[in-house]
């Protein structure tokens, strides 16, 4: 399947609930999202990601999920696959011995509603803050641009103040880090 995002650093989380409500978006609680990401062991920081396969081993209510994604046409735009594994450690030394590298951990709350065909996130990510992610799930040829076109008029007209950025959360943190 095809990931299609985009997110926004949130200036008041509180008016942007109000303003999902309003919307007829029903927020799930908050849980606990921690996120170890990989990353190739040839790539570093700031070189180019499309075409190139990351993972993330996921652990969330005491379950855990690995997942792959390769960026297609940019960063927030990715083949993604998904699979639920037994042993976060066992997957940890798997992904090690394919050839990948820890490249940071990424822990945050998050809370998802959905509206039509889209997933709404509303994270609060440490160290970070605050930040609204909308993504669509494609199985189709659909143009990932004119998608991304439609999520930031939906979110634009919630009427709360967002700040629109491309990059990942791994990015965000090393640059929050100074790295």
């Amino acid at each position: 399947m095809r990931e299609i995002e985009i997110k926004y650093r949130v200036a008041d989380p509180a008016a942007l609930l109000v303003a999902l409500e309003r919307a007829g978006v029903v927020m799930g609680q908050a849980v606990l999202q921690d996120d170890q990401a990989y990353a190739p062991a040839d790539w570093t920081p700031g070189t180019p990601r499309i075409g190139r396969t990351f993972c993330r081993l996921r652990t969330q209510d005491g379950l855990h999920v690995f997942t792959t994604k390769t960026p297609t046409a940019d960063p927030m735009e990715h083949i993604e696959h998904e699979t639920a594994v037994a042993d976060r450690g066992q997957m940890h030394a798997a992904v090690l011995r394919m050839g990948y590298v820890p490249s940071l951990r990424v822990v945050k709350y998050r809370r998802t509603g959905v509206v039509r065909e889209m997933l709404v996130c509303l994270d609060e990510v440490a160290d970070l803050g605050a930040f609204l992610e909308l993504e669509v799930v494609a199985d189709d040829d659909r143009d990932g641009s004119a998608v991304r076109a439609e999520l930031d008029a939906w979110a634009r007209g919630l009427g709360v103040q967002l700040e629109h950025t491309t990059l990942t959360y791994d990015i965000l943190v090393r640059v929050a880090q100074g790295a």
